[in-house]
């Protein structure tokens, strides 16, 4: 059976959508019976609340999974249950994975950063800048896990920013990708090409569902980063980064392509020759590059009296929690002729029906007029 047999549909998690995915919500997804999955309590968050893992298998290869490291970052964790439910069938796809792998995954580990909807945890720590110091119980937590289990290969999930291109020209970087290094000199050590010819594998196989908007994140070294740290130690370690998919801001389609990312990933190890891939195939991918604003309107002049002929205003969305849901509030970040940006929706003030287009919408003309 082949990933792309899977009717993603039959298998996503409905009572979960949008950006915000808070701990009551993973307690009630773990209450459902999931078949082929135990679930294990590992230990406490800094307000006591408790950080879970489900375990998949009884293979031979050991992989290690977790999401919301920071707690604003939940796309990947709807598709972590988007999987759990795919391999709780009885698809031949699950059985194989079945007798291939021993898998061990952490769905939340900020758990109260996710309560919060912040990147960091209650003590106010990036948890992925405490991979040495362990000064938080969460991160202690993984370390113990990881170090337990022996995992064969990591996976760490994150979200990133509606800002990023793949590459140069005029495509998000939908889904991104990092071998990280294991030292300064960016070295290929074994663990991390293996990484590299994974994520090329992914690529490649990612390709004909996402088209180009596939990117490679910065790889700078770091020891204070959990990926860092396990593949300077020898753990082949892959960075999975769900972005921005046009028009997809609570990244529902994302979520579908980071499920299918995460389930190939799987599928190659389990069938695939690592060698067929090569680190200059992993290099080819596009690297991220900082391109994008969330809207970008073009000779604001006509807009607004202030600006100077030609100028452009750059706009971000700041995502605020607000009664349980994210609401996305536009934020001026740069003025100027900002001609190598785009932006996900562009507004020519030139044009009459892009300027009344801009002034009907209410959130984006408090920006300009009081």
């Amino acid at each position: 059976m082949n990933i792309s047999d899977i009717y993603y549909e039959s298998v996503k998690e409905e009572e979960v959508s949008g950006r915000y995915l808070n701990p009551h919500q993973l307690d009630l997804f773990l209450m459902k019976k999931h078949s082929n999955w135990s679930v294990s309590t590992e230990g406490k968050s800094v307000e006591g609340r408790e950080i879970f893992s489900l375990s998949f298998g009884q293979g031979p290869l050991r992989i290690l999974i977790w999401s919301q490291m920071h707690g604003n970052e939940t796309t990947t964790t709807k598709a972590i249950f988007d999987i759990i439910n795919s391999l709780g069938t009885d698809t031949s796809l699950a059985k194989q994975f079945r007798t291939r792998f021993s898998i061990k995954i952490i769905p939340m580990l900020n758990p109260d950063g996710s309560f919060c909807y912040t990147r960091v945890n209650a003590n106010e720590v990036d948890l992925n800048r405490d991979a040495q110091e362990l000064k938080e119980p969460e991160s202690r937590v993984l370390k113990r896990i990881y170090t337990d289990f022996k995992p064969d290969y990591c996976f760490n999930l994150h979200g990133q920013r509606t800002i990023y291109s793949a590459g140069d020209s005029k495509r998000p970087a939908t889904l991104s990708f990092l071998s990280p290094s294991a030292d300064k000199e960016r070295g290929l050590t074994p663990a991390r090409v293996s990484s590299m010819k994974l994520i090329a594998g992914m690529h490649k196989e990612l390709l004909p569902l996402l088209g180009p908007q596939i990117g490679r994140y910065d790889d700078n070294h770091n020891l204070n980063c959990v990926g860092d740290t396990l593949q300077s130690a020898g753990i082949p370690t892959l960075l999975f980064e769900a972005g921005h998919y046009p028009g997809d801001y609570h990244r529902e389609e994302t979520r579908k392509f980071m499920w299918y990312a995460i389930l190939t990933a799987l599928n190659i190890l389990a069938n695939r020759d690592l060698d067929e891939y090569s680190v200059e195939d992993y290099h080819a991918i596009p690297p991220n590059q900082k391109k994008y604003l969330d809207v970008l309107i073009r000779n604001a002049e006509h807009l607004a009296g202030k600006y100077k002929k030609g100028e452009s205003v750059g706009i971000l969305y700041k995502e605020i929690l607000h009664n349980n849901r994210i609401e996305f509030h536009p934020v001026v970040e740069e003025v100027g002729g900002l001609q190598d940006k785009f932006g996900h929706v562009e507004y020519n003030c030139q044009s009459d029906h892009d300027l009344l287009l801009l002034k009907s919408d209410h959130l984006l003309n408090s920006l300009f007029f009081d």
